[in-house]
């Protein structure tokens, strides 16, 4: 069987594949050539299997994400997190809070602590009321003050949060607020997205992150890059 005498770039020009004793012979290499194509060898072939285009599931990194970052996300995530990232760098100019933590009273000491530390451990600053509100302070207030001078939002979704929103406490007054002004992603933890459009259709129409779907880790890593200014 005869060999090509230029098995991986092809031949460079026609009448190099004619002199080669394994393309000579082939009428489509000439028919396609002049029309600036070449036939692939096999070599050439296996190397665009191995690095053909993404699928389109496939994680990646996104836009805002810094040259050696290795935080990795799928398409939906970055279709969800980009008026998040668009409201932050709106807000990027003001010494604000990076992330405003709207949670349930009862998740102050558990799930809503493990979030604000975990967050805050990746150098995002996060206005939480057990660390911003002071003993005597007034609560609502305090409340509003951190709304003001936060450039996004999350909302920690849990079953304890959809009780609170149910009976109108301050968890719902501070998702009204957020809901407003269109910078918030809600963090489902022990919630599906169902369960909370039948509380909140409003936030329950939204995208966000669950815990059904990544660790805390991974989500926080997420949240605490589209953050960053």
């Amino acid at each position: 069987m005869a060999i090509c005498t230029a098995p991986v770039r092809g031949h460079s020009s026609a009448a190099a594949a004619a002199n080669c004793p394994a393309c000579r012979n082939r009428g489509s290499y000439n028919k396609y050539y002049g029309s600036g194509y070449a036939i692939a060898t096999p070599n050439q072939m296996s190397s665009s299997k191995q690095t053909g285009s993404s699928h389109s599931g496939q994680k990646r990194k996104a836009s805002w994400s810094s040259a050696n970052s290795t935080v990795l996300y799928t398409p939906k995530q970055i279709k969800t997190l980009t008026p998040l990232r668009k409201a932050v760098e709106q807000r990027a100019e003001k010494v604000l809070k990076d992330i405003f933590l709207c949670h349930a009273w009862d998740d102050r000491k558990t799930i809503a602590l493990n979030l604000n530390n975990l967050l805050t451990a990746q150098g995002t600053s996060v206005w939480f009321s057990e660390t911003e509100v002071k003993l005597g302070t007034n609560l609502l207030r305090e409340i509003d003050k951190g709304l003001a001078n936060s450039r996004s939002g999350i909302v920690l979704v849990t079953p304890a949060f959809l009780k609170r929103i149910q009976g109108d406490g301050i968890a719902d007054d501070e998702l009204s607020t957020l809901l407003f002004r269109d910078q918030l992603i809600p963090v489902l933890d022990g919630v599906t997205f169902e369960e909370l459009r039948e509380v909140s259709p409003l936030l329950g129409s939204r995208s966000g992150l669950s815990t059904s779907e990544e660790t805390m880790a991974e989500i926080v890593a997420k949240l605490a890059e589209v953050a960053a200014v």
